[in-house]
C-alpha cells in the first residue's frame, strides 16, 4: 500500500495471513506495511523507516521457535536503533520475550491479543518515538554554531564562531590561542573551508610531535643529495599547501632555529630547500594555534616577539569548556547519541547525578576528555542509564535541576534593584529614576522581592 507520510509508521512483522489481516484493521489510523519474513521485514524498515514495528518471534524458516525472530530483532536495531519494536510472544515463550527486550525490543504483548491493550502500547511507543525525535532537533537547534564540527550552545563562543565566519575570507593570518582539545583545529579548518581556498589543499604540520633535526626539512623541503640518505628532491609542507592554507600546530614548541627562517618566509613569502639555492614563491594563508602563553615566552626569551606579531595579525581565545555555558552537556549528549549507534545500546540515557557530575566537572581535557569519557560510560553502562559511576565522576556536591527562567529573572532584578538602592543610598524617587520605571512599579518590585 501507498504509504502517507503524515500518518505515523507501523510494520507488522507476521507470517500468518489471518493476523495480519487484523492487525492491519486494528491500526487503521497508522501507515501499516507488512513482512511475513526476515527479508521482507528488512526491506520494509529500509524503505519505510517505520517508528514501531510489532514483530512475531515464530518467524519462518523457524516458526516454533524464536531463533530467526531474534536474530531479525537484532538486525532492525541495528538498521534502525531509534525504532520501537513489540515483540509478539505466546504464553510459552516469556523467557524469550525477556531475551529480546534485553536486546533492545520496546516491549512485548502476549497472544491471543487484545486489540486494546495492544493499541495502547503501540500508541504510547509512537508518543516516546516522537518526544525523542522533538528532543534530537531541540539539542540540534540548540548548536548555535554554524561552523561544521563545532559544537556549542554558549553565547561566547557563538561570537567566535561569527568572528571566524567573518575573517575566513581574507588571508589575514590568524593564531587560535587556547587549553588543549578546546577545538582549534576544527576552527582551523572552518576558516579553511569557509576561504576562498578551499578548492585547494590544507596543510597541517604539529611542531610539537615532530623532532627537532627532522621539521626543518617536514617545513621546507630538501634538494637531492643535500645530506645524506637525501635520494630524491623533496617538496616541505609549505611548498605543498601551494595556493591553500598552512596550518601550523602548536607553535609554541617551535624550535628558536626555526623561527628565524620561519619569520623570513612570512615576511618574504619564499622558501629555500634545503641544500638548494633557488627561492620558491609560496602563496598560502597562515593559521597557527597553540596552548602555550605566547607572550610569557617572548618574556622568557624562546619566542621572537617578531615572529609573533607576523603570526597573529589577529588572534582569538577560545574558552576552556569550564567556561563554556551548558557545553558539557551539550557534548556528552552529543557523543552519548554518537556511540550509543555505534555500539548498538538502543535506549541509553544519563540519569540526573550524571548530569549533575558533568555540570560540576572542571574537564581539564575539554573537549577530548569529554568525548574518552562518554565512550567508556556507553560501553561499561549495565543498564539503560548512565551514571556518574559508569562516568569516573565524582558526584556533584550541590546536585539539582538547573534554575527556571523565572528564578533567574528573579534573581536579576533583586540584584538590580539592590544595586540602585545602594547608589543612592536609599532614595526611592532616585532608584526608580537611574532604573527607568515609575515609583509605584518601584514599590511592587521591592515588596514582590522582600525589600523592606
Amino acid at each position: 500500500m501507498k504509504v502517507n507520510e503524515t500518518q505515523k509508521k507501523l510494520l507488522v512483522v507476521e507470517d500468518d495471513p489471518g493476523l495480519q489481516k487484523q492487525l492491519r484493521w486494528s491500526f487503521d489510523d497508522c501507515s501499516v506495511a507488512v513482512a511475513s519474513d526476515r527479508e521482507s521485514a528488512l526491506a520494509q524498515i529500509r524503505r519505510h523507516e517505520p517508528a514501531v514495528v510489532t514483530m512475531d518471534l515464530g518467524l519462518p524458516p523457524d516458526p516454533d521457535g524464536a531463533t530467526e525472530g531474534l536474530a531479525t530483532l537484532q538486525q532492525i536495531l541495528a538498521m534502525a536503533p531509534d525504532t520501537k519494536v513489540i515483540v509478539l510472544t505466546g504464553n510459552q515463550n516469556h523467557e524469550n520475550a525477556l531475551k529480546a527486550i534485553d536486546m533492545g525490543a520496546y516491549d512485548f504483548h502476549q497472544k491471543p491479543l487484545d486489540a486494546s491493550v495492544l493499541n495502547l502500547i503501540v500508541n504510547r511507543a509512537f508518543y516516546l518515538h516522537r518526544l525523542q525525535r522533538e528532543n534530537y532537533k531541540l539539542q540540534q537547534s540548540g548548536l548555535i554554531s554554524s561552523i561544521p564540527g563545532f559544537i556549542t550552545g554558549d553565547p561566547g563562543m557563538a561570537k567566535i564562531c561569527q568572528q571566524i565566519e567573518r575573517i575566513a575570507s581574507s588571508d589575514v593570518a590568524v593564531a587560535l590561542l587556547g587549553e588543549s582539545g578546546t577545538g582549534k583545529e576544527v576552527l582551523a579548518k572552518a576558516l579553511h573551508q569557509l576561504s576562498d581556498r578551499n578548492d585547494k589543499r590544507m596543510i597541517a604540520v604539529n611542531c610539537a610531535a615532530i623532532p627537532e633535526p627532522l621539521l626543518e626539512t617536514e617545513l621546507f623541503g630538501y634538494e637531492k643529495g643535500a645530506f645524506t640518505g637525501a635520494a630524491k628532491q623533496t617538496p616541505g609542507k609549505i611548498e605543498t599547501a601551494q595556493g591553500g592554507t598552512f596550518f601550523l600546530d602548536e607553535v609554541g614548541d617551535l624550535p628558536l632555529s626555526l623561527q628565524a627562517k620561519l619569520l623570513r618566509f612570512l615576511q618574504e613569502r619564499v622558501i629555500e630547500r634545503i641544500g638548494g639555492r633557488e627561492e620558491i614563491p609560496v602563496d598560502v594563508r597562515i593559521v597557527s594555534a597553540t596552548h602555550q602563553d605566547l607572550k610569557k615566552m617572548i618574556d622568557a626569551g624562546t619566542f621572537r616577539e617578531d615572529l609573533f606579531y607576523r603570526l597573529c595579525e589577529i588572534s582569538i581565545h577560545i574558552p576552556p569548556i569550564r567556561e563554556r555555558v551548558g557545553d558539557a552537556v551539550l557534548l556528552a549528549h552529543h557523543f552519548k547519541n554518537q556511540f550509543r549507534a555505534r555500539e548498538k545500546r538502543q535506549t541509553l540515557n544519563f540519569s540526573q547525578d550524571a548530569l549533575d557530575a558533568i555540570s560540576s566537572h572542571r574537564w581539564p581535557g575539554n573537549v577530548r576528555e569529554i568525548e574518552n569519557c562518554i565512550k567508556r560510560a556507553v560501553i561499561m553502562a549495565e543498564g539503560s542509564q548512565i551514571t556518574a559511576l559508569d562516568l569516573g565522576l565524582k558526584p556533584a556536591d550541590n546536585p539539582g535541576q538547573p534554575a527556571t527562567l523565572r528564578e533567574v529573572r528573579d534573581q536579576a532584578e533583586r540584584e538590580v534593584i539592590a544595586k540602585a538602592l545602594a547608589r543612592v543610598d536609599g532614595n526611592i524617587a532616585k532608584a526608580a529614576e537611574l532604573l527607568g520605571i515609575t515609583r509605584p512599579t518601584l514599590y511592587d518590585l521591592m515588596n514582590r522581592h522582600g525589600f523592606k
